[in-house]
This record gives structure tokens, C-alpha cells and sequence, in this order.
């Protein structure tokens, strides 16, 4: 072999060699580059995976929602052992009072979008409130309605003690639209600050009927007897809920309030006669 193609041979051996020592440095620096790459994504994953939800959520709630709430705030206290929900059951408006005036609260759930107003136009919803039910009025009636009420038309008869809920409460704001609806005119023999207390009365037969939503009359099982009428469908409710502003627990309000808009918790609230959104 002449001197030249010794020195040519040596020359290509040396760059093969080179290149050999530089695709293995590309090689170690790219797996290097994945392992920090995929140890920053498990790491940014770790951080990011959510923590065990915990603290009390305060729930200011319309009254009718009682027994649905109750419900699934038993569900979220299961599914999250660190939490505890607690609940204010009243008239829609005397909660938003409340709530402008200062009370503690994380969540407000309100029977029209009339009381919510006056919490978001006082700035202490955090967000824009959502419509998560709707609800429709029906007529309370004693066990076995012995006054044969069929219709709205018929409270109005002289010989019956009727309750209503206040004008102020969202049932009986509805109620009085069904009324005027109708032109009918109708003077209870009282107006009571919730639904709850207008449908006690019929209860304890304090009163012939009262005019509440038809999930209280479901509520109630066998005490009352429902009687629906048509001019109802003009006066349906909804239900709006917030998360406020200065709510002390915000995660585990946010997955409350998730809750009550979840399949889980629309099956729960229909099933007590609430309509979807």
C-alpha cells in the first residue's frame, strides 16, 4: 500500500471515529434532554394533582332545596372525608339580605334570579351565577283534598283558608304572576316568609291549601296532596348558584357547586321533581 492511501485510509478512520464519539454524545445529550423533560413532567404533574379537598363549605340555600341539598352535601361529605358542608334554609331574599350583610357564607343557591341579583349587584358573587334547576308551583291540598280543589279558580272561594308564600319570596312572586295571569284575586289568610312554612300550614291544617312548588308537595309525601294547574307553566322558577366572593373554603365550594350540576347531582334534584335547566 503506497504512503498515500495509508495516510487516506488513517484520515477516514479517524472521522469515522469522530462521528461514532459525536452521534453517541447527540444520543446521551437527547436522553438526557428526555429524562429531564419527562422528570419536569412528572414533577409539574405531582405538583399540579390535586389535594385532598378540606375545610367547611357554608351553603345559603332557598328553601326548597331542603331535602335535595341535604342529599348530596351527605355525597360530597363522603366522597371528600376532609370536608363538611353546613347549610342556612330559608326565603331566597332574606338569605341575600344575609349575605349583603356580611354573613359568612361560600355558596349561595337561590329559587329566582331576582334574589340572586341583589347579591351580584352588591359585588359579593365571585363569577357569574349559573342556572343549575328550574321549578313550577302547585297547590297543597289536605290528604285526600276533601275540599275538591281542581284549579286555581278555586281558592278563591270564600269558604277557604289559603296560605301563600310573601311577594318578596320567589313563590309567592310566582304565585301572584299565576294570579295575575289568570285575573284572579285571592286574600290569604296569611303570607309566610318561605315555602316550607307556607306548606306547614296545610300540614298542621292550619290551612285548606297553599300554593308552593311541586317538589315540596313531593317532599312531603303523604301529609298534603299535589294539585297541579296549567297556568303554572307561566310562573316556573329558576334556580341560580353562585360562588361568593368571599367565600373561606373556594375549592371545596367550587366542587360543590360542580356537584350540584354534575349528572350525580342532576339526578338527585330531579328526582325530588325539579326541572333540568
Amino acid at each position: 500500500m503506497t504512503r498515500t492511501a495509508r495516510r487516506n485510509r488513517r484520515s477516514l478512520q479517524v472521522a469515522g471515529t469522530g462521528l461514532v464519539a459525536l452521534l453517541a454524545l447527540s444520543a446521551c445529550s437527547s436522553s438526557d434532554s428526555d429524562s429531564s423533560s419527562s422528570a419536569s413532567a412528572s414533577g409539574s404533574g405531582s405538583g399540579s394533582a390535586s389535594e385532598p379537598l378540606s375545610g367547611t363549605v357554608t351553603v345559603f340555600a332557598a328553601a326548597s332545596l331542603k331535602e335535595s341539598f341535604t342529599t348530596l352535601g351527605k355525597q360530597f361529605e363522603r366522597a371528600h372525608p376532609g370536608t363538611k358542608v353546613t347549610f342556612s334554609f330559608g326565603g331566597s331574599d332574606s338569605l341575600a339580605a344575609s349575605i349583603t350583610g356580611g354573613a359568612p357564607a361560600d355558596v349561595f343557591a337561590s329559587a329566582s334570579p331576582k334574589t340572586m341579583k341583589i347579591v351580584t349587584d352588591a359585588g359579593d358573587a365571585s363569577g357569574t351565577p349559573v342556572t343549575f334547576v328550574r321549578n313550577q308551583l302547585e297547590i297543597a291540598t289536605l290528604p285526600g283534598n276533601p275540599d275538591k280543589v281542581t284549579s286555581l279558580k278555586d281558592l278563591t272561594r270564600s269558604d277557604l283558608k289559603v296560605v301563600l308564600c310573601d311577594k318578596e319570596v320567589p313563590c309567592g312572586a310566582a304565585a301572584q304572576k299565576a294570579l295575575d295571569a289568570s285575573r284572579l284575586k285571592l286574600t290569604p289568610v296569611s303570607y309566610e316568609q318561605d315555602v316550607k312554612a307556607a306548606l306547614t300550614k296545610v300540614e298542621l291544617k292550619e290551612a285548606d291549601a297553599a300554593v308552593v312548588y311541586k317538589t315540596d308537595v313531593h317532599a312531603a309525601g303523604d301529609k298534603v296532596e299535589g294539585v297541579e294547574f296549567p297556568e303554572s307553566a307561566d310562573a316556573v322558577n329558576d334556580y341560580p348558584i353562585t360562588l361568593l366572593k368571599d367565600a373561606q373554603h373556594t375549592d371545596a365550594a367550587k366542587a360543590f357547586i360542580a356537584l350540584v350540576r354534575s349528572a350525580e347531582g342532576q339526578k338527585v334534584l330531579t328526582g325530588a321533581g325539579f326541572l333540568k335547566p
